[in-house]
Formats: structure tokens, sequence, C-alpha cells
């Protein structure tokens, strides 16, 4: 092999090595994968840890005594060992760290339990468990343009925990950035901030496809009072498409409070009461003329009595002031004949 083609060669490699980091961040995957690295027993290296610590301590007084060059081993041993105590994680279930190595990311780490692991790493806890959340009711505009006001109650969960911490700021989620630290606590604060926001833009799109009612009472078109079901199961669609993108699925998305806005609210009951009472009167006047008919009926076909017209008339007007009639009758006894 010739100088030329050895240099060659050479170049070519330490090309390959300046830029191989490069090509793995953008071949790197933005989806969530399992943490690949050493973790070891927990109470193991606690008892290395507490062995060693005891060690260094030795080593140090022993350099002091003895000879500078001990002491100084003595204290590195003694800094390694500090080092080390910041390697432990305590995961109870449904719970994971997200693990970075000098900013990237390494996985997930979500086995329970005691375990130790490289303390150069960096991890944030999260909690994969199912979270509630009880939204105010809000006043949008139904599909007829009347503001209604409309709530909803939604369990929700963390699915995926690299989406959940890298495809969302959340230092702007949160309240104030000193509010987000690495706890659980504050960063799953910051997520139903965000969950807070999109369900309320989804129960906005929602409700102004749909009326609040049918008005007429003739259209078989699917209404906000009429149609639950529909509506709930869209809800929760509109929900996941917009939280797909925080790792965020939704187990459960329910309308729980549906009314109409306070300065429409009268108009509208005493619409609902006028409605109530044309089909009480349609039902009464229905019945009314039955009994009138059959009343008349029963006089023909048992002879007991024979009416004329203008008497089957006056009849057929007292009946009906009887049964369509509110206040209780007042009867008028009649001492002489039908016929004058």
């Amino acid at each position: 092999m010739t100088f030329d083609k050895l240099l060659y060669l050479c170049n070519i490699k330490m090309i390959s090595l300046i830029f191989s980091p490069i090509l793995y961040y953008k071949m790197e995957t933005r989806n969530e994968f399992e943490f690949e690295g050493k973790a070891y027993n927990g109470f193991l290296m606690l008892f290395v840890d507490i062995v060693m610590l005891l060690l260094s301590f030795g080593v140090i007084v022993y350099g002091i005594i003895c000879s500078p060059l001990v002491l100084v081993v003595g204290c590195l041993l003694l800094l390694v060992n500090i080092t080390c105590w910041c390697g432990f994680l305590l995961l109870e279930p449904n719970e994971a760290r997200v693990i970075t190595w000098f900013g990237k990311y390494s996985g997930t780490f979500s086995r329970t339990g005691f375990y130790w692991i490289n303390p150069f790493y960096s991890s944030k806890k999260v909690s994969l468990r199912a979270r509630n959340l009880d939204a105010q009711p809000i006043k949008v505009n139904d599909k007829t343009g009347n503001p209604v006001m409309i709530g909803l109650v939604m369990v929700w969960k963390l699915k995926d925990t690299y989406k959940a911490m890298f495809e969302v700021d959340s230092q702007t989620i949160a309240t104030s950035p000193a509010e987000l630290g690495s706890s659980a606590k504050s960063i799953m604060n910051a997520l139903e901030k965000f969950v807070r926001v999109q369900s309320d833009a989804a129960l906005r799109q929602v409700a102004g496809q749909y009326a609040y009612d049918d008005e007429d009472g003739e259209s078989n078109e699917p209404t906000l009072r009429s149609s639950a079901d529909e509506i709930n199961e869209q809800l929760e669609q509109k929900l996941n498409e917009r939280l797909a993108l925080a790792g965020i699925e939704v187990v459960e998305a329910r309308i729980n409070y549906l009314a109409y806005a306070p300065e429409i609210a009268a108009v509208m009951l005493r619409r609902q009461q006028a409605s109530a009472i044309i089909t009480a009167r349609e039902k009464i006047v229905e019945g009314a003329v039955s009994m009138v008919k059959m009343a008349l009926q029963k006089l023909s076909q048992e002879d007991v009595v024979e009416l004329d017209d203008d008497k089957k008339a006056a009849m057929v007007s007292n009946l009906m002031v009887v049964l369509c009639g509110d206040d209780a009758a007042q009867p008028v006894v009649n001492t002489g004949t039908l016929n004058h």
C-alpha cells in the first residue's frame, strides 16, 4: 500500500469520526423507546457506595498521617463516591423517567423498583397514571347562533414521554418558568395546562357544529341535547387529534354541563313553556272531541233523547268548554223541558 493511499484512508476515517455524531442526530428517532443503558440493583449499589465511602475516609485519614499522595487518592475516591450517590432511581408503578445524556434523549426508564444508573445521565420523572380534568363551563355559539354554556369532564394519561417532554415547550405552558422543575408534579401540572387549553378549543369546535335543541320539532338532525353519545364520541376524536402532539391519550370525555347562556335563558324558558302548553292543549282538545263524539253517539244509539242540530251544537259547545277549561265547571240545572 502506497503512502498516498494510506493518507487517503486515514483522512476518510477522521472525517467519518467527526461527522458520525451529526449523522446520528439526523437519523435519531422522534418516538419513545425503552432505556437501553445499564441499570443495576439499587440495594447492591447502595452497599457498594457505603463501603466505598468508608474506604475513602480511611484512605484520607491514612494519607493525613503518612503520605500526601495517599491523601490525594482518598479525596479523589471520595469525589467519585459522592458522584455515585446521584445515580439512584426509585420508581413506583405507572411512573417513568425520561433519560438524557448531555441533552440527547437516551430512552425512557419505566422499570418499577430501586435502581442505579450512570450518575451523568439526567432524568426527569413523569407520571403515566390517569388524570381527571373537570373543565369549567364556557360560553359558545351553537350551530344556530344561540349562546350556550357547555362544560366537559375528561380522563387522560401520558402515552408517549418523548413527545410530552420534547415536542411541547413546557416553559411556555407553565405559569412561570421558575415553577417548572424536574419533579413529576411540576411537569404534569404544565401538561395539564396544555390539556385544558386544547380541550377548550376542541369543545368550541364540536359545539359549533350542532344546534342546542330541535326548535321546530320536525328536523332529524342531531343536537347537543338529544345526541349525547354522538357528541361525546366526536369530542373524544377531536381531543385525541389535538393532544397527540404532546403524547397524551384521552381515555374518556363527556359533556357534563349544558344550558342556555343567562342572557337568553329566560326567553328560551318561556319558549319551551309555550311549546309545552301548545302540545298539552292539542292533547286536551283531541281528547275532548273524542269524548263529545262518543257522548253524541251513545245518546243517539240508546234513544235517550232526540236532539236537533241546534241542541247538538249547544251541547257540543258546553262539553268542549267543560272539558277544555282550566277551571272547574259551574253546572246550571235546567228545570224545564228540552222542547219549548
